[in-house]
């Protein structure tokens, strides 16, 4: 194939139409990171105050270094009359599979997990409980979509989870129980995605970043890893941060 210097230049306007990433490296120090988990629907009518407590967390200064919260749309409400567009049946069975595995009582919205045990305390508005263990260094790294993983305290069947998450959504709610009202929604998760460790090596992962589905991309994203073993949704460390808008770009 030949290139003219028509061809050229069309082919240095793609490269530079190209999003730049950059690696980026998330990081969750010694002391246990607090994840919290909301279980709650746009077709629940008590789930609202549960998010605008949720997305405060936006401007908490201890966001993703002590806490990373993770917004888990359930599917059992859609059929009220209003399809949750974020809401999906796996984030439907965590919420069931914490009730197995008695990490909480029963399954309802809202409903908070933090650090894999339910939490109630929200409703009473009590302080959540906030975990100050040495939990080990969990470490991410993130060149281009591929995530390199590292958690030196792992377990040897421990699985990385990560979750992409979405940021300024507002969705006006055109029936069921949240008829007519607009909801301001933050930490969404958008995709989720576990992993088993890398040739076998324990508390080491490599993987590619969950895809977001067109219909839910967002303007704002960020990422949420945690580590948890095999057969116990508990969370043993977390990290997290935000992505680039390249990141979305490069989808």
């Amino acid at each position: 194939m030949r290139f003219n210097a028509f061809n050229l230049a069309l082919l240095a306007v793609a490269l530079v139409a190209q999003p730049a990433v950059a690696e980026l490296e998330f990081s969750s120090g010694e002391r246990q990171v607090d994840m919290v988990e909301l279980f709650t629907s746009q077709g629940c009518s008590s789930c609202p105050p549960a998010e605008r407590w949720l997305n405060r967390l936006t401007q908490d200064d201890t966001l993703w270094k002590e806490i990373v919260p993770l917004a888990f749309h359930v599917d059992y409400w859609d059929y009220l009359g209003w399809p949750d567009p974020y809401a999906e049946a796996d984030y439907s069975n965590r919420q069931r599979m914490h009730r197995l595995q008695r990490n909480v009582g029963s399954v309802y919205t809202p409903g908070f997990v933090v650090n894999g045990a339910e939490w109630r305390g929200w409703f009473q508005r009590r302080p959540m409980p906030r975990q100050q263990r040495h939990a080990g260094v969990l470490t991410a790294r993130l060149s281009g979509r591929r995530l390199d993983a590292e958690y030196e305290s792992a377990p040897a069947d421990a699985l990385l989870n990560v979750a992409v998450l979405g940021f300024g959504i507002e969705t006006p709610v055109a029936a069921g129980e949240n008829h007519g009202r607009t909801l301001p929604q933050e930490f969404v998760v958008l995709a989720h995605t576990t992993a088993r460790p890398t040739d076998g090596a324990p508390g080491k992962w490599r993987l590619s970043l969950p895809p977001i589905a067109r219909d839910k991309m967002t303007d704002r994203a960020g990422l949420a890893v945690w580590v948890s073993e095999a057969n116990n949704l508990r969370p043993l460390q977390a990290t997290g941060g935000w992505l680039p808008s390249e990141y979305l770009a490069a989808q």
